[in-house]
């Protein structure tokens, strides 16, 4: 199967044609938050404040960096567990979020959210940070500086690799793996 290029922001027209168990190449701006940030962003909602970034179409990495070496835009970028963001994932998808990025299955919660608000779920490979920040090309901080690894990134990327694990219709490549294995064992 050969991997699909998209661009971030994702479109909702994207977002439709994304199906559980491809590959993808995203190519533009990601932004990095953990759950330390979410529950900011989420509280922020809540009061009503402005967040620190348009989260409408965005796609949210799971991550948190490792101090970049000279000459490059950022350390060792590996995905973190999906599931810490769980409780906050659908009130940002209900702001606009289109797409997320860690590891890990997510809760019914979520995947009802990704039906509902039309967004997606990609992992990227757990173990391979290191070549993953190769697809990095700049990184900056735009919120919540003193949540250190775990501040809001503004990433530009090109060609970052993930495979799209639930879509828009319920696809979800983790089950569908279960299930076969059931079959087989």
């Amino acid at each position: 199967m050969e991997a699909i290029k998209i661009k971030a922001p994702l479109d909702e027209k994207t977002v439709e044609k994304l199906k559980a168990g491809e590959q993808v190449f995203i190519t533009g701006v990601i932004y990095t938050a953990r759950d330390a940030a979410h529950k900011r962003l989420v509280e922020a909602l809540d009061k009503g404040e402005k967040l620190p970034l348009d989260i409408k179409n965005q796609v949210i990495y799971y991550m948190g960096p490792a101090p970049a070496k000279p000459g490059h835009a950022i350390g060792s970028a590996g995905p973190t567990t999906s599931g810490r963001m769980d409780s906050y994932a659908p009130r940002l998808m209900a702001e606009g979020l289109k797409g997320m990025i860690g590891k890990g299955d997510r809760s019914q919660a979520v995947k009802d959210a990704m039906k509902k608000y039309k967004a997606v779920y990609f992992a990227a490979i757990g173990g391979a940070g290191a070549l993953i920040s190769k697809s990095i090309k700049k990184a900056e901080i735009i919120a919540y500086d003193d949540l250190g690894a775990e501040a809001i990134r503004r990433l530009e990327v090109e060609d970052f690799p993930a495979t799209v694990i639930n879509d828009i219709y319920g696809g979800d490549l983790y089950e569908e793996g279960k299930a076969r294995y059931r079959r087989t064992a």
